[in-house]
């Protein structure tokens, strides 16, 4: 989700991150520049370039007809340039001119916003660096218990493993040992159940056959006894790949099978049952869900056809990639007491428990209760720009309790 976000944000507000581009050079330009002999003419011009590079850059990032780069490689040396050369400058002159004002104002020989902003950029850049190196290698296992008053009896004590968003693309070759690990952690967990709640692979199927044989133990190693159940992300249909109709349809063709390959039971609006001994409980898979009149993600759910057959008073667990349907439709329009969800990835940042994604999910990241019923949103293991500071990578492992009520 975050180079989605950030390829929306670069259209949205091109003029504003324009302005971030150029006004702190005017005003380093203008403050220090000018005025130091030693910086000719010449020494502008070159201080300039990198600033005029970036104009050109998200220029050309807001104009592209595609909703992100066919090659993301672009985008990530984009936002790489963005954290070590434009916002380091941002944050300096920022202060420096606070600095000044306040040196103005009180009359003060030294603008110590100078010293702040110093100590500021560099922070920054050492952030950043932390975020695109040590982050996405992060790992943590999270424990949730869940008391729930419907549970069938034999499920007392049954054990959900649920991971998301793993954007297979974003290991090949840089972090194919995190990938490993991971996949052993899941199996390590001992689960009943290993649930897969969307993104697989950043652009194309292509991507996951490096990691193919891994991502196939999480059906094998219990010799079937574990079920691997998947739905679709939004990065596993076509709507970030160009070409014709044709070929869009082709490649979500390919999604399709490969998870079937690796020997995962894809839901796509549809349900099955799990039975130990004489109970059942129910797993629904709902495909993509978007808000109404989505042009670029079009909606694909249908909650109606997803629980089609499941008995009323069922104990139902949905999968659904996108959270804002637990909100929008899944609560009104179901009794399903669990939800798992992902795609935020938490907003990938995460400092002092704020997150850029709460300005735009009432339900981003972790356990939410309503009446009685539950949501876990996970953030997931990757993105297709693996940037991750704060909002560590995980697997949740979710034991479901009978509640005193049932018995």
């Amino acid at each position: 989700m975050f180079c989605e976000v950030i390829t929306i944000l670069i259209a949205r507000i091109f003029v504003w991150l324009i302005l971030l581009i150029v006004l702190p050079d005017l005003y380093l330009d203008w403050q220090y520049l000018r005025r130091h002999p030693r910086f000719t003419l010449k020494k502008r011009v070159l201080w300039w370039l990198p600033c005029i590079v970036m104009l050109v850059y998200t220029v050309a990032l807001a104009s592209i007809k595609n909703f992100v780069p066919t090659d993301l490689r672009w985008l990530s040396a984009y936002l790489s340039l963005v954290g070590v050369i434009v916002m380091p400058k941002a944050v300096f002159a920022f202060c420096s001119a606070i600095g000044l004002w306040w040196a103005r104002r009180h009359h003060l020989r030294v603008n110590r916003g100078n010293i702040i902003g110093a100590v500021g950029a560099v922070i920054t850049v050492i952030l950043f660096i932390y975020s695109i190196t040590i982050g996405p290698r992060q790992f943590t296992v999270r424990h949730v218990d869940l008391t729930l008053k419907d549970l069938p009896k034999a499920f007392d004590g049954y054990r959900i493993v649920q991971f998301s968003d793993a954007h297979i693309g974003s290991f090949n070759h840089v972090m194919d040992h995190c990938l490993e690990r991971n996949i052993d952690s899941v199996i390590a967990a001992r689960p009943d159940m290993i649930c897969f709640t969307g993104d697989l692979q950043n652009l194309q199927p292509g991507e996951l056959q490096l990691h193919a044989k891994d991502l196939r133990r999480l059906a094998t190693f219990s010799k079937g006894r574990v079920p691997v159940i998947s739905v679709l992300g939004n990065h596993d249909y076509s709507y970030y790949v160009g070409g014709s109709e044709a070929h869009q349809r082709e490649v979500e063709r390919q999604m399709v099978e490969m998870q079937k390959s690796l020997g995962w039971r894809l839901l796509r609006n549809e349900n099955m049952p799990i039975v130990r001994g004489r109970d059942t409980l129910w797993i629904a898979g709902e495909e993509w869900g978007e808000i109404p009149k989505a042009k670029r993600c079009p909606n694909r759910s249908d909650l109606r056809k997803t629980l089609r057959g499941i008995p009323k008073k069922a104990f139902t667990i949905v999968l659904q990639h996108n959270p804002k349907m637990w909100d929008l439709h899944i609560l009104p329009e179901s009794k399903a007491q669990l939800t798992l969800a992902g795609h935020t990835h938490a907003g990938q940042i995460e400092l002092f428990g704020l997150r850029p994604t709460m300005l735009s999910y009432k339900e981003d990241y972790g356990l939410y209760e309503n009446s009685g019923r539950y949501l876990y949103v996970s953030c997931g293991w990757s993105g297709a720009f693996p940037c991750r500071l704060g909002a560590t990578p995980e697997i949740v492992v979710i034991t479901l309790h009978r509640g005193d009520s049932a018995q």
